[in-house]
């Protein structure tokens, strides 16, 4: 049953159902001793365990992967139904991180392929930690991630108080929607990069692709700084709250993309010549020396 893509969507389905009541429980139970604010991560926080712990069960840390897009929808569309405000700003940043989360979460649901598949990453870090291959699980594949998006959904989180609007948030939610463009049309480039009859040992050069190493990525990275600019415009003393996108950047550069062409290098060929005439992020065209 493992091997069946439609069993490991009802697998992962039912885990998150529980894994969302888990939170909301707690997030009730917590609430009236505490802010909003931290008993929405201390529920999220309960919520990734429960999702490393059945990851555990199922042999599959890659149960954890849809996290990543429903944790800022579900927090956001609770928050709305708590703070009760409606307003222009408020629509405006649930379509933006509407469109991003669904789309994100439709990729990873068409890119699935069962229980006994899971993100090359996740294998490498099995075979280097060994026995310790839990506890990194847990802290740095599970934790560490469910951390960083809640940091960088926290200004959407603050916005949803109040709302707002003027030009600068209309600009923040312009680079919401380019950011979450870029994802797809590279997701879609790279798709059917992957289906065509080509030398799969060959690196993508193609679309978005042809300019930009990691476009995807990019788009991830101005997703969380257009959230960061929508709350910023209708208050600029919360500037600290920058701190969710920094991060979440930081990761990009110093942990997915070094890891990411370290394997590519590895196993395609051209890598070096196309990582010589292409640029990490920005879809530019290089000038020829």
């Amino acid at each position: 049953m493992r091997k069946h893509r439609l069993y490991g969507f009802a697998v992962i389905g039912l885990i998150y159902v529980l894994a969302f009541l888990l939170g909301l429980t707690l997030f009730g139970m917590v609430l009236p001793y505490t802010t909003i604010y931290v008993a929405v991560l201390i529920a999220d926080i309960a919520a990734t365990v429960f999702v490393y712990l059945t990851g555990l069960l199922v042999k599959n840390t890659s149960v954890y992967d849809p996290y990543w897009s429903v944790q800022p929808i579900v927090i956001v569309m609770l928050l709305l139904t708590r703070f009760q405000v409606f307003n222009l700003g408020i629509v405006l940043m649930i379509v933006a991180l509407l469109y991003w989360g669904i789309r994100l979460t439709a990729n990873w649901a068409y890119t699935f392929d069962s229980l006994e598949s899971q993100d090359w990453r996740y294998d490498m870090l099995k075979e280097k930690t060994g026995k310790f291959y839990p506890l990194i699980s847990l802290i740095g594949i599970n934790l560490f991630p469910t951390l960083i998006v809640y940091l960088a959904v926290l200004p959407a989180m603050i916005f949803m108080e109040s709302g707002g609007f003027n030009l600068f948030t209309l600009f923040g939610f312009m680079v919401c929607l380019l950011a979450a463009s870029l994802q797809l049309f590279a997701d879609i480039q790279m798709q059917r990069y992957r289906k065509s009859p080509h030398d799969k040992s060959k690196i993508i050069d193609v679309g978005l692709w042809k300019y930009s190493r990691h476009p995807n990525y990019l788009g991830e990275i101005l997703m969380w700084w257009g959230v960061f600019i929508m709350m910023f415009s209708v208050n600029t003393t919360l500037w600290i709250y920058g701190i969710g996108a920094l991060l979440n950047t930081g990761m990009f550069f110093f942990i997915s993309i070094p890891m990411a062409e370290k394997r590519l290098a590895g196993y395609k060929q051209g890598f070096e010549e196309y990582k010589n005439r292409t640029r990490v992020l920005l879809p530019i065209k290089k000038r020829e020396s």
